[in-house]
C-alpha cells in the first residue's frame, strides 16, 4: 500500500530523506501518510471540477480588450511607456490593495495588452484568471529570474518549456506532478520571434518556488541536478492556469541574480533597463503570433 502511494506521487520521493529525520523506511511511511489519511497534504487533494464557487467569468464582464497580452513584471518599463504617452487604459482590475490597469500598447498598428503583474504565483495567477474572463486569449509573460548556472550571463534570455512545481497555486488547476510542461505551439511561436530578431536564448526547465528566502543550498543543488536553468515565482502557476482555461501562454525570462555559487550574487540585475524594455517589445510581438485557444476553454 505504501509503495503504491509513493509511485502514484513520485514527486514526494525527495521529501522522504528530509521529512523530520529518521530512517529511510520511516520516511517512506511518512510520505505514504501524506497522500492518504489524516496527515495527507492538502495540495494533493486535487479537485478537477471545472466550476469554482467564485468563478471569474461571473465576476468579470467581457470587455473590449486586446486578445494578445503581455504580463510584465517590469514596473520601470511600464512607467516609462506611460510617461511617453505610448499607453492607454483598456480596463481596470480591482484588488484589495490596489487597482491595476490593463494598458493597450500599439505594436505595428495592432493593440496588445500590457499588464503590470504582481510578484508571486497566487496574485499573478488570480489576475491572469481575470484577464482571461475579460477577453484576453494569448499571453506572454516577461520577467527576470535567478540563474542556477553561472554561464548564464545577466540579461541572457531563457525560455521555459517546463516548470518544477515547488509552489502551491498550480496544484489547484492540474493534478499533482513534479513538473508542468508549457504549450509547445506557444513556446515555438515565441522562439520564432527571438530567432527572427537574432536574439540568443536558452530553452529549458525553470524552478518555480513560493519562498524566495527559502532557496537553500540543498534545494538549489537538487534543482541544478535535475537540469533547471532558473528560479522564479510564477511560471508553474501561469502554465497551469493557461492549460486549465485553454488559452495560449509562453514566458520569456532574462538572467538576473546568480544562485549557482557558494554565495548569492546580485549582479545588479535590476538595473538592466535596456534589456527589460527590449524584452517587453519582444513579448508583445510574440503575443500577436501565439496560436488561438489551445483546448477546451473553461469559461462558465
Amino acid at each position: 500500500m505504501q509503495t503504491t502511494e509513493v509511485r502514484e506521487h513520485p514527486e514526494l520521493d525527495l521529501l522522504a530523506p528530509h521529512a523530520g529525520g529518521g530512517t529511510a523506511e520511516e520516511g517512506v511511511q511518512r510520505v505514504a501518510r501524506m497522500s492518504e489519511g489524516p496527515e495527507r497534504i492538502p495540495l494533493l487533494e486535487f479537485d478537477g471540477d471545472a466550476e469554482a464557487v467564485i468563478e471569474p467569468s461571473r465576476l468579470i464582464h467581457r470587455q473590449d480588450v486586446p486578445e494578445a497580452c503581455v504580463l510584465c513584471f517590469f514596473g520601470d518599463v511600464v512607467e516609462s511607456l506611460r510617461r511617453s504617452h505610448r499607453l492607454r487604459i483598456a480596463a481596470l482590475f480591482h484588488g484589495e490593495s490596489e487597482t491595476v490597469p490593463l494598458f493597450s500598447l500599439d505594436v505595428g498598428g495592432t493593440a496588445v495588452g500590457l499588464f503590470h503583474c504582481p510578484v508571486g504565483a497566487p496574485a499573478a495567477a488570480g489576475f491572469l484568471e481575470e484577464l482571461i474572463a475579460a477577453g484576453c486569449k494569448r499571453f506572454v509573460a516577461c520577467g527576470g529570474a535567478g540563474v542556477l548556472r553561472r554561464d548564464i550571463a545577466v540579461g541572457h534570455i531563457v525560455v521555459p518549456d517546463a516548470a518544477v512545481r515547488d509552489e502551491g497555486t498550480s496544484y489547484h488547476y492540474l493534478a499533482p506532478s513534479r513538473e508542468v510542461v508549457a504549450d509547445e505551439a506557444s513556446v515555438a511561436a515565441l522562439v520564432r520571434v527571438l530567432e527572427r530578431r537574432h536574439v540568443p536564448y536558452l530553452r529549458g526547465t525553470t524552478w518555480t518556488t513560493d519562498a524566495c528566502y527559502r532557496e537553500t543550498r540543498v534545494a538549489v543543488e537538487r534543482h541544478q541536478a535535475e537540469g533547471c536553468l532558473t528560479v522564479e515565482m510564477e511560471a508553474a502557476a501561469f502554465m497551469a492556469v493557461a492549460q486549465f482555461r485553454g488559452v495560449a501562454f509562453a514566458q520569456v525570462l532574462y538572467g538576473g541574480d546568480d544562485l549557482s555559487g557558494v554565495s548569492w550574487n546580485d549582479r545588479s540585475w535590476l538595473s538592466r533597463s535596456s534589456v527589460r524594455e527590449q524584452l517587453v517589445w519582444l513579448s508583445a510581438e510574440a503575443a500577436l503570433e501565439l496560436p488561438g485557444e489551445t483546448g477546451r476553454v473553461r469559461r462558465l
